[in-house]
């Protein structure tokens, strides 16, 4: 997911917060990793760039652009993981025993998301759920 296709910036700045030069970096270097980092890896590719950037300033920004919805963040095998919000949400499947990770379109668990709502009166806030267990292949070996 490209951060170019939505301006992040102007999101920010109309839910009245600034666009620092290390937002706009962490939102970078987010991108350009891919997705699926680390508070690590993103600091050490930011750190790359503006060496004064510390670890601290990393894990404030991605919490905060976390909390804002401009990246999602995914937990794994005890790590947390970043990677940039879509237009729409999207869901992964991880593979406990090879580690792979498949993305699933929302529309795979809305119905879910809607009959938890009908029957529970719960409203789901999730655009980014990761559900754990084996893929095709480990099914087959194992």
């Amino acid at each position: 997911m490209s951060h170019q296709t939505i301006d992040y910036a102007n999101l920010m700045r109309e839910r009245g917060f600034r666009v620092t030069p290390q937002r706009q970096m962490i939102l970078d270097a987010i991108c350009e990793g891919g997705g699926h980092l680390t508070p690590d890896a993103i600091y050490e590719r930011v750190h790359v760039k503006a060496p004064a950037v510390n670890r601290a300033t990393v894990y404030r920004t991605v919490t905060f652009l976390n909390d804002l919805r401009l990246i999602t963040e995914m937990h794994v095998g005890g790590k947390t993981y970043y990677e940039i919000a879509g237009h729409d949400p999207h869901h992964h499947l991880i593979c406990r025993t090879c580690g792979m990770v498949e993305q699933i379109g929302h529309d795979t668990v809305d119905s879910l998301f809607k009959k938890i709502e009908r029957e529970q009166g719960f409203q789901v806030e999730t655009d980014h759920l990761a559900l754990k267990g084996l893929c095709k292949h480990c099914r087959v070996e194992g």
